[in-house]
């Protein structure tokens, strides 16, 4: 029986020091693409901002780069546990293509509770960012993420506390 699973991160949890603080043994295995998915910052959060989704639309057009990591199976309930499983995130199987060609089958997260006026805390769209940029997605796909309005956190313990995983943060 495999004691592992594949996931495909595509928002905050692309940033390998966001992920480890989650699921510590996690561990990237490609970069990859999602067909026919367009990423939105719409997903409710608890603290009433805006998180990432990637948005299922049917068009061939529409990409989201994100990131496969190999999770250890008894690691996966923390993350469905912070992720929000069943209260604003479901998760589904979904098929990534690889940088070669190849198509694997990996477990995403998808919005349940959704609101297009919501907008993300700048420091959630950093983990974004510092995530893309990491791994080397597209320049174009950055700048889009770059320009998403967000909004600065009022709670600036909060604020300090997301950001403290990054040193060169202050």
């Amino acid at each position: 029986m495999r004691q592992t699973i594949l996931y495909f991160a595509y928002g905050s949890n692309m940033s390998t020091p966001r992920l480890r603080a989650r699921v510590p043994s996690a561990r990237k295995t490609a970069v990859a693409t999602l067909a026919r998915h367009r990423l939105v910052f719409h997903k409710v959060s608890l603290d009433g901002s805006a998180k990432c989704d990637a948005l299922e639309t049917g068009d061939p057009l529409d990409v989201v780069h994100g990131v496969v990591f190999e999770l250890p199976l008894v690691e996966q309930p923390a993350l469905d546990h912070v992720e929000g499983l069943g209260q604003g995130y479901g998760s589904k199987r979904v098929s990534v293509s690889l940088p070669g060609g190849d198509t694997i089958e990996v477990f995403t997260y998808c919005a349940t509770h959704t609101d297009s006026a919501l907008r993300p805390y700048t420091w959630y769209r950093e983990h974004v960012l510092r995530g893309a940029r990491e791994h080397g997605l597209p320049a174009d796909y950055i700048a889009v993420i770059e320009s998403v309005p967000a909004l600065t956190d009022t709670d600036s313990q909060r604020q300090a506390r997301e950001l403290a995983l990054y040193p060169d943060v202050r």
